[in-house]
């Protein structure tokens, strides 16, 4: 079967932030490529035994991204969500939570260039460890690739479309 959505890794390699940024990056249009062109039905279409779906694993991302980047890194109270589960809260459309997806993205870049520094520690304690926030955008990159894995099985399960 022909891969008919790769692109190429990053190349990036100027310096700490600018790498762990493009991998980040990556990750997340990896999630979010495998969204284009579906139905509401088709983004919600439940195929393994555990429920997930291509939009439940959006909307579970974004709660991840706020939690850890805007909770954690940022020191936002209200940036946590509790409960970072995957059933998309009733009401919502496709398109209301890709563009949430695509807020907190922003936000989270936005709080991650505010750090300045990957060394420098969270603001806000994860199970009483300040770690640096490296390693939140480290725990990201692979929770964001973990799934765009998922959505990738999902994808081809759809309608046989492949490719990172």
């Amino acid at each position: 079967m022909a891969e008919t959505q790769r692109r190429p890794v990053p190349r990036n390699d100027g310096g700490e932030l600018d790498t762990a940024m493009a991998f980040l990056s990556f990750a997340r249009d990896c999630v979010m490529k495998k969204t284009d062109g579906l139905t509401e039905e088709q983004l919600r279409r439940v195929l393994v035994e555990s429920g997930t779906t291509l939009l439940g694993l959006v909307h579970h991302l974004t709660l991840a991204e706020r939690l850890w980047f805007g909770h954690h890194v940022a020191g936002r109270e209200s940036d946590d969500p509790g409960d970072v589960g995957m059933e998309v809260p009733a009401g919502r459309t496709s398109e209301q939570v890709l563009a949430d997806y695509r807020t907190a993205i922003a936000a989270s870049d936005a709080a991650i260039r505010s750090a300045g520094d990957l060394a420098e520690p969270v603001a806000i304690a994860v199970a009483g460890t300040f770690h640096s926030v490296r390693w939140v955008v480290a725990h990201m990159t692979s929770e964001t690739v973990r799934h765009a894995g998922h959505a990738d099985i999902l994808r081809e399960q759809i309608d046989g479309t492949t490719g990172r």
